[in-house]
């Protein structure tokens, strides 16, 4: 049966049942399966020992930038055991693990994944995870109030292919005993699901998903892989995995994940800001009055451009209004951006949101990257806001947070304070 017959298209389905979840959205998704999934390996050892090691399995567009697979899934994990976890638990974890990786390939096309652990979770050994910046999550900017995400863990799925994030969850939760034709095993009875967020990016998928509270029908470009309009990810406004990663202590070639869910309001950024307005906000405002963004941005190719822009006070004070991207450029390090992001538009709970994923060595490398975003020198310095006319930050509102470590494969399976 075409697809035109069946009435959605098939990446738009394949978002919506993605979203919905369990056994009846994968049965659906497998009958709209494009193909086969590539299978996974028997040996470990052909897997990177960096959990967060994705981009050489990502695939790249014309300028070299690593796109981020189109669906992802965050599952918020609670520990079922009572105080420190046993060896049993690890046991069932470790296996449930190595049954995906024999499943999916590690890549776009098969099945990326992470899985981190909290704060809270560490209080089981009364420490606090070695050699590791691991803050309990807290607000940022004096205009926030977000909810502390205090699960003991935090899986994230990421892959092209809905049936391979369907598949792998039902594995896990112990709904089937095989994903992609390969005997899997699940870690029930160690792991509950205590919440499930979902989300895409991707050319188009913002566009067919514009039904939603909070983005005007139809206003977003059909090319734009992200509701606000424009292209992200930039090869060298991003962080190298090398960047992000733990170089001492027992969880050397680990790192630490951020993980915010962010509300956005765009219908003054679609139906009052014109495309100079939103260009000058999200890049600079030198990027609007020299028409230097095309379309989404693909022209930019590997950078921003934003490095060429002047200082955020200056423009601030000048200008009255100060670009995103503007403020991002000056945290850098060695010339490195601190975080590598990894982020997704979503439509959970009936409204278009962010779940901001970012990576770092420690969390206080995000706290610096967002203390920049909150442009408070430029509002102060000039008739910019503290939010409006401040980058992008009048259009998000953050509604919760939470900080994970994300330890080295060997060490993913419920680890110890000390490993």
């Amino acid at each position: 049966m075409s697809q035109e017959r069946r009435g959605i298209p098939r990446r738009e389905f394949v978002k919506s049942a993605v979203a919905i979840g369990g056994a009846s959205a994968l049965a659906a998704c497998l009958d709209r399966s494009p193909g086969p999934i590539p299978t996974g390996t028997d040996d470990p050892a052909a897997l990177p020992e960096r959990q967060h090691a994705w981009n050489g399995a990502l695939a790249v567009d014309d300028a070299g930038n690593a796109l981020n697979a189109r669906h992802h899934v965050l599952l918020l994990l609670d520990y079922t055991g009572d105080g420190k976890p046993t060896d049993a638990d690890r046991e069932t974890v470790e296996a449930a693990l190595r049954s995906l990786e024999r499943a999916y390939e590690h890549s776009n096309e098969g099945l990326l994944f992470t899985l981190g652990y909290s704060r809270a979770y560490f209080d089981r050994y009364d420490a606090a995870p070695a050699g590791v910046d691991l803050p309990r999550p807290e607000a940022l900017a004096p205009f926030e109030d977000p909810d502390a995400d205090t699960p003991d863990a935090v899986l994230h799925l990421a892959s092209d292919r809905g049936d391979a994030l369907l598949g792998a969850e039902e594995a896990l939760r112990g709904n089937q005993s095989e994903a992609n034709g390969v005997e899997t095993t699940s870690w029930e009875g160690v792991f509950t699901v205590a919440g499930r967020r979902t989300g895409f990016v991707g050319s188009g998928l913002p566009a067919e998903h514009d039904d939603v509270s909070g983005v005007p029908e139809g206003a977003v470009d059909e090319d734009s892989p992200l509701y606000m309009g424009f292209k992200s990810g930039f090869r060298g406004a991003q962080a190298s995995e090398d960047r992000v990663t733990i170089q001492s202590g027992p969880f050397a070639g680990g790192a630490t994940q951020h993980a915010s869910y962010i509300e956005l309001n765009l219908d003054q950024w679609y139906e009052q800001d014109s495309r100079y307005q939103r260009v000058a906000k999200m890049f600079c405002p030198a990027h609007a009055e020299n028409d230097r963004v095309e379309g989404v941005g693909e022209n930019l190719g590997a950078s921003s451009g934003v490095a060429s822009c002047e200082a955020p006070e200056k423009t601030a004070r000048e200008q009255g209004v100060v670009g995103h991207s503007q403020k991002m450029e000056g945290v850098r390090e060695d010339g490195s951006p601190l975080i590598l992001r990894r982020d997704f538009d979503s439509t959970d709970g009936g409204r278009a949101g962010l779940h901001f994923v970012s990576l770092q060595r420690d969390i206080g490398e995000f706290v610096e990257t967002r203390e920049a975003m909150n442009g408070t020198d430029a509002a102060e310095e000039s008739a910019v806001g503290q939010r409006n006319n401040n980058g992008i930050l009048q259009y998000m509102n953050v509604v919760s947070r939470g900080n994970y470590l994300l330890p080295p494969r060997s060490e993913r399976a419920l680890p110890r304070a000390e490993p």
